[in-house]
């Protein structure tokens, strides 16, 4: 054997290359850990040495115009699992004990997979005080498996309120993504009505507590002895413009119907009652909303998640016949005094137009009164379809009225370029006018509009944006801070608001069409409708306002399928006028009228 074979070319060759490789290797790794994977690692060995513990604040919470508590806030308890450190062995027994489908965890681990594996996901919130003590007595075999404690919605103040409120629901990863300044993974946000407009009041801002640990996320003490905590700011809360008396009085007379009522404070604005039936149980969506509720909800055929009070839109037949009247005296048309023999209807070309009754002679007052429908097919062949169109928009409908809670429809006034697109250009005449006269046809209101449209009346054309929140409680300062809202204001003469006004008040003070919910100590004036529809019984629909001098609330009123605005639709305003105006209702508040 060669002496010099162990220190060949060869061998030195191969030991340089397995020299080379192994610290190939190592520069290899040490650039995957400190630049590839920096933040993985970096994140690790902060777990492993400082824990930050996120402490999320109290959501501020909902009052009454006069502070009575309506929607408040509960301890719950909130089942969450690290995955870094999870034994999915556990997950069916985990499973078992909260009573919910196999793979239920691992679905959630997977929803939010593309989060650190360090950071706790929630797995069920409100979970119960058996499952807390089950997870403390087990915890050393629950690995990555642990609760905490936040707050949730109470809703047991004896209000629904369902479309007003609103719910809050954990946050989507869209959302998350562009807010990460703010939230956090499993966070709960606004998600409709007063809760996601006025998400930013409520939502407060968390704290942090920060705990030493070791490698196995043992809490070994406070880091700092506490210097470094950051303490949570609760949310502010809300003072709205709702008046529990009258909400809870729209809720029960609404018991068993479909339909809307919103009563409005003229002067202000402000929303005292807002129903949308039938609701929903907002305690359902306070904790883990179950696809099974949700389903129910969606496939209801009455359409429990559908806001009528915004979104509903219809004819507004009899109520209509006010705006015709005021459009005719503000143009000279025709002087209140105008009258009309009502025989029963009115015969216009080849077909005959009726009326609700035999009313004989009528002048403007009393045909508002009596809702007389042949004088109102008078009044529309003189005004004309720009006339209708002009008033129709003075009174702002056919647009939004931005009412504080978004989802709006705008509804439909129809105008002479409406009609030729619709029927063509020189294809359609007056007799398409008649039914316009008396709110049928193409016209198309939300019970939002006819709400503000009837504080305008009662107010004499003034009145502010609809909101349902009044102002909010600093939470900081405890210093009550009051909103604005935009003023509107309609320029019409006192002259003509008199006239259809004492109309209004004719018809459920007189002999008219709404003497049925006359009140002996509040003077109601009203204002019927009965609404065709072609899927059944007809809707009833009334306005009103009370008292007939200085006017302190404006109702409207939609009931579905039921038939005459005076038997069903009159009786729910009058209910929610009564409790809104009797003496015996708590009027202290501590905050100056918007």
């Amino acid at each position: 054997m060669d002496e010099n074979y162990f220190g060949s070319p060869l061998r030195k060759q191969i030991v340089f290359f397995v020299i080379l490789g192994f610290f190939s290797l190592q520069v290899f790794q040490l650039v995957r850990m400190q630049l590839l994977n920096r933040d993985k690692y970096e994140e690790q060995s902060n777990e492993n040495s400082i824990k930050a513990v996120i402490i999320n604040p109290a959501r501020g919470i909902l009052y009454d115009r006069n502070v009575n508590l309506l929607v408040g806030n509960k301890a719950s308890f909130i089942l969450q699992i690290t995955p870094d450190i999870y034994n999915h062995a556990n997950s069916n027994k985990i499973e078992k004990v909260l009573g919910v489908d196999s793979g239920y965890i691992d679905m959630i681990l997977q929803k939010n997979r593309k989060f650190s594996r360090y950071s706790p996901r929630n797995i069920m919130r409100n979970v119960g005080n058996e499952v807390v003590s089950w997870v403390d007595e087990n915890k050393d075999e629950l690995p990555g498996v642990s609760y905490t404690v936040q707050t949730q919605r109470d809703y047991s103040f004896g209000v629904m309120g369902s479309h007003a409120f609103g719910y809050t629901n954990e946050i989507d990863h869209s959302t998350l993504d562009s807010m990460r300044d703010i939230y956090s993974m499993g966070d709960y946000i606004g998600s409709s009505g007063i809760e996601k407009t006025y998400e930013k009041y409520l939502r407060g801002s968390k704290g942090k507590e920060y705990f030493v640990v070791n490698s196995r996320q043992k809490v070994v003490g406070k880091y700092e002895v506490g210097k470094e905590d950051l303490l949570p700011i609760k949310g502010n809360d809300l003072v709205l413009t709702l008046d529990v008396n009258a909400q809870i009085a729209a809720e029960k007379a609404f018991e068993g119907y479909s339909g809307a009522l919103v009563a409005i404070e003229p002067e202000s604005g402000g929303i005292l009652a807002f129903v949308s039936a039938p609701e929903y149980d907002l305690s359902k969506f306070s904790s883990v909303t179950s696809n099974n509720f949700w389903d129910t909800l969606s496939n209801d055929v009455n359409k429990p998640l559908f806001n009528r009070v915004t979104m509903t839109r219809n004819p507004p037949g009899s109520i209509f016949k006010t705006l015709i009247a005021i459009a005719a005296l503000e143009e000279k048309t025709v002087s209140q005094h105008f009258t009309v023999n009502c025989k029963g209807g009115l015969q216009y070309g080849n077909r005959f137009f009726k009326c609700t009754h035999f009313h004989g002679k009528v002048d403007m007052v009393s045909a508002i009164e009596k809702s007389c429908n042949t004088y109102f097919y008078q009044l529309i062949l003189k005004i004309g379809i720009d006339n209708l169109y002009k008033y129709g928009q003075l009174f702002h409908f056919g647009e939004k009225t931005n009412i504080d809670i978004g989802q709006e429809f705008s509804g439909l006034i129809p105008s002479k370029e409406y009609y030729d697109k619709v029927y063509g250009e020189g294809k359609w005449t007056n007799g398409n006018l008649l039914s316009l006269g008396i709110g049928q046809g193409e016209i198309l209101t939300t019970p939002i509009q006819l709400a503000q449209y009837t504080s305008l009346l009662a107010n004499y054309g003034r009145t502010k944006t609809p909101h349902l929140v009044r102002g909010y409680i600093e939470s900081q300062t405890n210093k009550y801070i009051p909103l604005q809202y935009d003023s509107i204001q309609v320029d019409i003469s006192k002259s003509t608001f008199d006239v259809v006004r004492r109309g209004m008040y004719d018809a459920v003070q007189g002999d008219g069409t709404g003497k049925w919910i006359r009140l002996k100590n509040i003077e109601i004036c009203g204002k019927t409708g009965t609404v065709q529809n072609p899927h059944g019984e007809d809707h009833a629909l009334f306005i009103a306002f009370a008292p007939y001098e200085n006017p302190k609330i404006a109702v409207a009123v939609i009931v579905e399928n039921v038939g005459y605005g005076s038997t069903f639709a009159a009786p729910i305003a009058q209910k929610v006028i009564k409790a809104y105006l009797d003496p015996n209702n708590n009027k202290f508040n501590l905050f100056s009228s918007n």
